[in-house]
């Protein structure tokens, strides 16, 4: 499986939207919705960048998740993106801390 279809169908699976809805979020005609959104999981199609970015709005997920190739990567970014911004400031400073 494509890794775009891979990660857009997971996400779109945690938050328990269909296809279709997903679709109508991301600014997808309601018409094709569904077909495109199925396209997309199923990897026959790529979602070009700026479609990606509201699929991602969509699912509340940041767009690098769609792509990252590792697993470990796409979780800490799920986990990053679900920080505040203080949270995220620490993050980033505990790293920092690490290459020192």
């Amino acid at each position: 499986m494509d890794l775009v279809a891979k990660r857009l169908k997971a996400a779109r699976k945690k938050v328990g939207l269909s296809q279709e809805r997903l679709g109508v979020l991301a600014g997808i005609d309601e018409a094709s919705a569904s077909a495109r959104m199925n396209q997309y999981e199923r990897g026959k199609h790529v979602p070009d960048i700026g479609t990606a970015q509201r699929i991602a709005d969509a699912l509340n997920v940041p767009l690098a998740y769609l792509y990252a190739v590792g697993d470990d990567e796409a979780e800490l970014l799920l986990k990053f993106h679900a920080l505040s911004v203080d949270g995220r400031e620490k993050v980033i400073a505990f790293i920092h801390g690490m290459n020192a």
